[in-house]
């Protein structure tokens, strides 16, 4: 699975959705309806499925519902609908993310990590291989973990690190092994009652004292799907909660993009030291 991004300019105005620029984006509250000459498979949908209004939180999009559990069926149609959306819109995807500056995220992982870089990391939902690629030129190594076929084969050429295709819902991890997990706008598409077994699996992925890092789009703690890919959405109390019941001992937490008011900060970035 992947990162979200924020419509680029020319989807945006395609779609009449007035955008403003401040660091990395604001949403305006004026939003307008998408004229008819909308084409889905080339639109980079919000897979956070949030949008803010300039100086609200109303939101915009389709409802969520309630973190309730889903079915064994609804669990296998989360991967397969979100993964095949990913592997159909690939190349649009990694033109819309390439130049993103996540650089805040990344050292927010790596001030905490003990002892003598390099580090070995796992990127979580590496996507088509950006921050591999970033985290290897710094020298450490890296690892990519990537639900989607096409994005796993892209990270792979792009960034020339090893990346291994797994499902979220169905990991293999080794033991002890990452100095640090770096979980960039992925963990949000694993479903509410889902989410305890894979923070386990990322702790003890984890060696002594590891950090995770995790950014996601923030909510009410609500899940559901935003056109063909599925997202949970929790605020900071429920967040903390699920990674204190893993057994993370919280480090830092604060909102992206920098420099805005909370309104218009719909990223929740958390770091957590393996207790």
């Amino acid at each position: 699975m992947a990162q979200f991004s924020p419509p680029s300019p020319d989807i945006a105005q395609r779609h009449s959705i007035q955008v403003v620029r401040q660091n990395s984006y604001q949403l305006n509250s004026n939003l307008r309806t998408y004229h008819q000459g909308w084409r889905p498979k080339r639109l980079i949908t919000l897979a956070c499925a949030v949008l803010w209004h300039m100086g609200t939180q109303q939101r915009i999009l389709p409802r969520m519902k309630p973190l309730l559990n889903l079915s064994p069926q609804a669990l296998d149609e989360v991967a397969e609908r979100t993964l095949a959306y990913y592997n159909q819109h690939a190349e649009d995807f990694f033109a819309g993310t390439r130049e993103h500056d996540v650089r805040q995220n990344m050292n927010a992982l790596l001030q905490f990590i003990e002892g003598p870089a390099p580090f070995t990391i796992l990127d979580f939902g590496c996507g088509p291989g950006r921050d591999l690629k970033a985290f290897s030129a710094l020298g450490h190594t890296v690892i990519g973990l990537e639900g989607s076929a096409r994005f796993a084969e892209m990270a792979r050429a792009y960034s020339g690190c090893e990346v291994w295709q797994q499902d979220f819902l169905a990991l293999d991890l080794p033991v002890a092994h990452f100095d640090g997990v770096f979980a960039n706008a992925s963990l949000f598409h694993v479903p509410a009652q889902a989410l305890p077994q894979v923070l386990a699996q990322l702790h003890a992925a984890l060696k002594p004292q590891g950090v995770l890092f995790s950014s996601n789009p923030r909510g009410h703690n609500e899940q559901g799907w935003q056109g063909e890919r599925f997202g949970t959405y929790h605020d900071l109390p429920h967040w903390r909660q699920h990674l204190t019941a893993a057994g993370f001992t919280e480090l830092l937490h604060y909102y992206r993009p920098p420099g805005l008011p909370r309104a218009q900060q719909p990223w929740l970035a958390s770091v957590w030291r393996k207790a």
